[in-house]
């Protein structure tokens, strides 16, 4: 039996495909995104050993061509014809049926998660159906097989509305026609659709190292949220690290009311939002003004480690939040034990403290409910609701140094705070009101 496969598509140029991502990506992402899809699919339709055609548009020999470089030699290239999508697909399998081919299956180029499995299993429907059909989430369908040209398939006015599916169907039945599916899948138009997928990536290993998953998780989109109060010893050391990031990432300076010269301190071109002061609630104010796919709440004594950026999306392919390692400069022995016992928190306890920088996806972020805005350990609290709601935690490999600032001088000193802070969380997981907590505790914010 002769079996072809049309890989129906726009040839993917920068402003001409994906224009529905173009609010959240450039031109050349988009075509770039594009071009990943195609060279999944192109891999997966060769693995069922059938024939396969690429009908593309627009037609001409230069698009051909840049087709050719993506998807390789096939068994043929050519251009859709007609008035609308629906002719377009109905031509595409006559021109195949011409050739002789039995069975012809055409998919289109916004389901990345095609396996060849799904199409193989396509074909054996048709052995007992006139029609299969791949469904997608959102009403439609992504491929539909056919064993010879059926104008009644194609006769609908308008595609891309919710029951373009259940209409064809509909249409299919009254001709007498036997309908059969294959596996359902999601295709991927907006952002929304990007970041769910982005979701499915996570412990999927099949999704996560093929040319799609790279490139999404290469290009999630952060938002580096800084709250600051008080902070002119330490802003512009801050936005001396943050240079090489601006245009790279959204950065978002939050404002607690600062009196001294913060404000003032802030180079022009850096977003700054004002809040009421309390880390909680200037992180939450903004990270509800942000507009990033991975929420990076950092302290503005923090010291960067080299490609931070790169560091936290390594981290979210394979978790939905995570920080990273905590170190000190100070040589003191206290304090270096204060950086083994952090670091091994989060692995034994999975715990995360905001001077680790956390990173966490965004829809997660406001699902456990953001940050408590409450006076104190704020972070802690945050840690346990994602602890409670069963999230694992990942850990940059590189450390974020931060300042040993709010330890006093003097080893005993420094002994006595990190066990007091000890006691002042045991408190809290006992229920003690924060207020008293908070009493014990200076205000250093």
């Amino acid at each position: 039996m002769k079996q072809a496969i049309i890989i129906f598509t726009r040839v993917p140029l920068p402003g001409k495909t994906k224009t529905r991502l173009m609010h959240t990506f450039s031109p050349r992402q988009c075509a770039r995104l594009h071009i990943c899809f195609l060279k999944d699919i192109g891999r997966e339709c060769e693995k069922t050993g059938a024939d396969i055609f690429v009908c593309h548009t627009p037609d001409g020999e230069r698009e051909q061509k840049f087709l050719e470089g993506i998807l390789g030699e096939q068994k043929g290239y050519f251009g859709q014809q007609g008035e609308h999508l629906g002719e377009r697909m109905h031509r595409a399998f006559e021109e195949v049926f011409s050739r002789g081919y039995d069975q012809c299956l055409l998919i289109g180029t916004d389901i990345p998660e095609l396996r060849s499995g799904y199409l193989k299993h396509a074909f054996a429907v048709l052995e007992n159906r006139d029609v299969v059909f791949g469904k997608t989430y959102d009403g439609g369908y992504y491929l539909i097989g056919l064993k010879k040209a059926c104008p009644e398939a194609f006769g609908l006015g308008r595609y891309g509305h919710g029951t373009v599916l259940e209409d064809t169907v509909k249409t299919l039945s009254q001709a007498g026609m036997t309908v059969g599916y294959t596996k359902k899948l999601w295709d991927i138009d907006t952002l929304s659709d990007l970041r769910e997928y982005r979701k499915r990536m996570q412990g999927r290993e099949s999704l996560k190292y093929r040319k799609t998953g790279k490139y999404v998780a290469k290009t999630a989109s952060v938002s580096i949220i800084i709250p600051i109060y008080n902070e002119e010893k330490d802003i512009k050391k801050l936005q001396k690290q943050l240079k090489d990031l601006r245009g790279k990432c959204e950065i978002l300076f939050v404002d607690g009311g600062s009196t001294d010269r913060t404000l003032e301190l802030i180079e022009p071109g850096y977003r700054v939002i004002h809040s009421e002061k309390g880390r909680g609630k200037q992180m939450n104010t903004g990270a509800m003004a942000s507009r990033g796919d991975i929420l990076f709440f950092l302290h503005c004594d923090s010291e960067l480690p080299e490609k931070p950026l790169e560091e936290i999306r390594r981290v979210m392919r394979d978790y939905r939040a995570g920080c990273f390692g905590i170190a000190f400069h100070s040589r003191n022995f206290f304090m270096f034990t204060c950086r083994v016992i952090s670091n091994h928190r989060i692995k034994d306890r999975k715990v995360m403290f905001g001077d680790q920088g956390i990173f966490i996806d965004r829809e997660l972020f406001f699902e456990a409910g953001m940050f408590p805005e409450i006076p104190i350990m704020e972070d802690y609290r945050f840690s346990l609701t994602l602890k409670e709601m069963h999230v694992k935690l990942g850990m940059a490999k590189k450390r974020i140094y931060t300042s040993d600032r709010r330890f006093p001088k003097g080893t005993i000193p420094k002994l006595k705070l990190m066990w007091k802070m000890n006691r002042l969380r045991s408190m809290y997981r006992k229920g003690v009101p924060i207020e008293r907590i908070s009493d014990m505790y200076r205000d250093v914010r």
